[in-house]
């Protein structure tokens, strides 16, 4: 009797972590969804040197 028990519960905790990894995986394919165009790392790869005189103007504005 305590066999089947122990079976039953490994099952049960079996069945639910892959319920919450199915929910997370649909949280995350939303969230990439949403943001489909977006940098994987922002920031990386966007520093562009300005001259002088761009970073001048700008300031003047």
């Amino acid at each position: 009797m305590e066999t089947v028990v122990t079976v039953v519960v490994i099952i049960f905790v079996i069945i639910a972590g892959m319920m919450l990894i199915h929910r997370l995986n649909a949280q995350h394919d939303e969230r990439i969804g949403a943001f489909r165009y977006s940098d994987a790392l922002p920031g990386i790869g966007r520093r562009t040197r300005r001259s002088r005189r761009e970073r001048e103007i700008r300031r003047r504005r």
